[in-house]
């Protein structure tokens, strides 16, 4: 189990730390381009993902703070029952805690979750999300394709 947390501490470390040089160095909404398709914008999402909620008048952040307090626990309770044998399971879940206390670190000192990350195409934009937030996303594909590779198996 140490290995996955030691993991879930490196991604909330990083994010972290990308999120306090985002803060430092880029201005609220105004966008920093890399390469066509790829930019830095800094906002501030006081929803969950795709913005949802960020309109609601406050309450969500305690919501959000609860929710992810749950899913943690349950992870770190997953994470105990996990055979040295599920090497991708350990990983995936890892990543997503990570992402999670990431997330859940802006949301208990700022209020919402810094995010920084552009991707479009044209006047298209994907909602700007964060390192936590891509770790989380892989965690959950690498869990999605354990599960389907075990299915297999049995």
């Amino acid at each position: 189990m140490g290995r996955w947390l030691l993991l879930a501490a490196v991604v909330c470390g990083l994010d972290q730390f990308t999120k306090a040089l985002a803060a430092g160095y880029l201005e609220l909404h105004r966008p920093l381009a890399l390469i066509p398709g790829l930019q830095f914008r800094l906002t501030y999402n006081s929803g969950a993902a795709f913005s949802f909620l960020s309109d609601a008048s406050g309450w969500q952040r305690w919501f959000f703070i609860g929710i992810t307090l749950l899913i943690c626990s349950f992870i770190l309770a997953w994470l105990y029952r996990l055979q040295k044998a599920e090497f991708w399971s350990g990983v995936a879940l890892g990543l997503v805690l990570g992402g999670a206390l990431g997330n859940l670190w802006d949301r208990l000192a700022l209020g919402a979750v810094l995010d920084f990350i552009d991707v479009y195409y044209g006047q298209w934009h994907w909602p700007a999300f964060n390192l936590a937030d891509s770790a989380i996303s892989v965690g959950a594909v690498i869990l999605i394709l354990v599960s389907l590779g075990e299915e297999k198996s049995e």
